[in-house]
């Protein structure tokens, strides 16, 4: 132990060993420049001169160099301005020397000559001394920092370098990228600012093989870089977290991996978290589906919004268990007041009037679902039941308990469902907007995929690529719109904080995305794109090649323009319950289909 912390390298211990070595190279480089100046036979009356010459040099010397920081430049990051500054610190502490032995005649008689070679050899060797281990780490690649190049300048870039220049992180910048003409050409920490067009030329010159990305980009920007730098031969692109941001306490990790996530990311432009806080300061708030993914991220934006109470209804023990472990481990709030989780299924209709009646909740975010495609076409009774039924039991609760607010999770498979899980979900949209709500408000928000979601490609694909492959996609035909867990959330409150009951709101998922080519970029991202093949499965049970969001064919816009509303659906609420008990009625498949088709008339089962 003793030992570890004796060898560790400090700043401390760095500064004491330089001024040491700057010492003994001051003193023997004198000493070469007497030899020098007479031919290696130096005359007896100079040797005290030799030692008096030392003493205020080397003071002069050092002074120089510490007020040029040179000392707190760590060994393997020595460059060209650091030897500038050497040659500057020289110049200065030989003229101010010179000016002394010139004017005070300190040193009697005494060859200024000597101070000219001295002048030389010393700046040669301190300098070379400096370099040495960064040339040594240059051809070590196992010890070496990674040459890297920057993407963006900015406040991070500087916080960057320096942090690389600390060696608190493995890479070493050799470059800035930016696409602002008014920077090129710039420095920023001694790195100079080039164009993009400039990024081929200092990548072959300098054989980078990583990146480092000092801004959010969003999704069509960032795939673009990705596949340049990819094409180029850079194996690891990382994303700068050096700063603190509106939306984390503090940075996880200075440097992350650029993930698929992130490709598929894009910024909110319209999120108002003004509405949303509004919505749900001070708010009852229950959930039902808490622990799941969509509603523990509900859960999640209660407590950062300030809920003053969330009831979190779930019926997996284990789901339950795992986001109150979550949310008790931060230790900056109360959770035993603000909580209460319910192992309850929406099935239990009874239970579930209650917990309202108790609680007496502002808001219900309703969740809860079946929501994997081919499970509920090899168990179509439970989906109903549950997607429908349940839903139903949730909406009734809520109406007769006078709930003013109620926000259904709805599913683009709703939109002209080919499987049973759609067409569960739209039963649940047409119930939700025909039903007397008395004072109720109740809307639905219907989004695509959300990344990360359990049952999604992406921990699949993951999964298979850790085990050595191959990656099994259904079709090379295959899209889907995909959306961050945190922004589809956030969205669905920002829609329920606007809605006035009755709406279907449309949430914008971008473009839709290629399964095989998130594939593909997952492969190149675990540099594994000529290890693991793809392979194409089928499609499965109730799947469609692409799904439809009908943001073409919606009624009309909400002042945010990734939330739209899509047409009204009248369906005599008489008749829709009448079908409903009908279709649970049903003994068997067959029966269940034809049911769900006369319900949903555009419900075309793909078996």
């Amino acid at each position: 132990m003793l030992q570890s912390v004796l060898f560790r390298p400090s700043n401390a211990k760095r500064i004491i060993f330089f001024v040491f070595i700057d010492l003994l190279v001051s003193y023997f480089t004198l000493v070469l420049s007497y030899d020098l100046r007479f031919s290696f036979q130096v005359p007896l009356e100079f040797n005290f001169a030799v030692v008096s010459v030392f003493y205020v040099l080397i003071s002069l010397k050092i002074l120089l160099l510490a007020l040029f920081k040179i000392y707190l430049v760590p060994w393997r990051f020595f460059g060209l301005l650091e030897a500038l500054k050497i040659f500057y610190a020289h110049i200065l502490a030989y003229g101010i020397f010179c000016a002394i032995a010139f004017f005070g005649g300190a040193f009697g008689n005494f060859p200024l000559s000597v101070i000219g070679i001295d002048f030389v050899i010393s700046s040669i060797f301190i300098g070379a001394i400096r370099i040495s281990k960064r040339i040594y780490l240059e051809n070590s690649p196992k010890n070496s920092p990674k040459p890297a190049v920057i993407f963006g300048a900015n406040t991070q870039s500087a916080t960057l370098i320096k942090a690389a220049l600390n060696s608190e992180i493995p890479f070493y910048p050799l470059a800035i990228i930016e696409e602002d003409e008014k920077t090129f050409g710039n420095y920023i920490s001694n790195l100079k600012i080039y164009p993009k067009s400039a990024l081929k030329e200092l990548i072959q010159k300098h054989k980078i093989k990583s990146a480092i990305l000092t801004r959010s980009f969003s999704k069509p920007p960032l795939e673009g870089i990705f596949n340049e730098l990819t094409q180029l031969g850079i194996d690891e692109i990382k994303i700068a977290n050096l700063l603190k941001d509106d939306t984390q306490k503090t940075p996880s990790e200075p440097l992350k991996n650029i993930s698929i996530e992130d490709l598929l990311s894009r910024p909110s432009k319209d999120l108002d978290k003004e509405v949303i806080g509004a919505f749900l300061k001070d708010k009852r708030v229950l959930i039902t589906g808490a622990g799941g993914s969509i509603g523990s991220e509900i859960v999640r934006q209660c407590v950062e919004f300030g809920a003053q109470r969330i009831v979190l209804v779930e019926h997996s023990e284990f789901n339950l268990y795992a986001i109150l472990e979550e949310l008790c481990s931060q230790q900056n709030k109360d959770f035993k007041a603000l909580l209460r989780p319910c192992l309850l299924s929406i099935l239990e209709k009874d239970r579930f009037g209650a917990l309202i009646n108790e609680e007496k909740p502002d808001i219900i975010v309703h969740a809860a679902a079946y929501k994997h495609v081919p499970l509920c076409e090899y168990n179509q009774k439970s989906a109903i039941e549950n997607n429908i039924i349940g839903s139903k039991n949730v909406l009734d609760s809520a109406i007769e308990a006078g709930v003013p607010k109620v926000v259904v999770i709805s599913t683009d498979k709703a939109v002209r469902p080919t499987n049973v899980m759609g067409a569960t979900k739209r039963i649940v949209e047409l119930y939700a907007q025909n039903v007397e709500s008395k004072s109720s408000e109740i809307v639905a928000v219907r989004f695509g995929n959300v990344l990360g979601s359990s049952g999604s490609v992406v921990p699949k694909f993951k999964a298979q690529i850790e085990s050595g492959g191959p990656i099994t996609v259904t079709h090379p035909e295959i899209t889907r719109y995909f959306m961050l867990i945190p922004e589809a959330c956030r969205l669905v409150l920002q829609a329920g904080a606007i809605a006035q009951g009755g709406e279907i709101f449309i949430l914008d998922m971008g473009e839709p995305v290629k399964i095989v080519d998130l594939a593909k970029n997952m492969l190149r991202l675990y540099g594994k794109e000529n290890e693991i093949t793809i392979e194409f499965s089928g499609l499965r049970p109730g799947e469609k090649l692409y799904e439809e969001l009908l943001l073409d064919e919606s009624e009309g816009k909400t002042k945010y323009p990734s939330i739209q509303v899509a047409r009204p659906t009248k369906y005599d609420i008489h008749k829709l319950n009448a079908d409903i008990t009908e279709l649970m009625q049903c003994k068997d498949s067959k029966e269940h289909l034809a049911k769900l088709k006369e319900i949903v008339v555009e419900f075309h089962h793909n078996a």
